[in-house]
């Protein structure tokens, strides 16, 4: 399974395909390879269960919202986690780890280009493989 949806074939100029959300809902299983651009505050992403066919692959998230404007939630399964960490300002992060629990760009610190990327590595965890900004896990 590839790892990113192309929307060229040409491989000078190949453009990952884009996802725009403005309401709201989950991510179907033919947009797991694109970037998820969420400009609208208050929506939650929900992202797909993992399975023995999606194991692997990369999902990439980015506020394209106003700073200070959106808080942006990234939901997945209740039988599934988002681990890891990453550093931002100047300090480490670590997810919760919890079952079903969110990973949140908050709101008051968000600025447009925070962006997060989750690996699926194994049947329950989605691992934070990198992102900017500001992020929480859901208390």
């Amino acid at each position: 399974m590839s790892t990113f949806n192309f929307l060229s074939n040409d491989d000078v100029r190949n453009q990952v395909g884009q996802s725009y959300y403005t309401a709201t809902g989950d991510i179907s299983e033919g947009d797991i390879g694109n970037d998820h651009n969420v400009a609208v505050d208050a929506l939650t992403i929900g992202i797909p269960l993992i399975t023995s066919g999606n194991l692997g692959c990369t999902l990439f998230f980015r506020n394209t919202g106003a700073d200070a404007n959106n808080i942006v939630s990234i939901s997945p399964k209740n039988t599934n986690k988002i681990v890891g960490g990453m550093t931002q300002a100047a300090a480490v992060f670590h997810a919760s780890g919890v079952l079903g629990k969110d990973l949140q760009n908050t709101k008051a610190t968000s600025k447009k280009g925070d962006w997060v990327a989750l690996r699926a590595v194994s049947l329950t965890e989605w691992y934070i493989i990198g992102g900017q900004g500001i992020w929480a896990s859901e208390s």
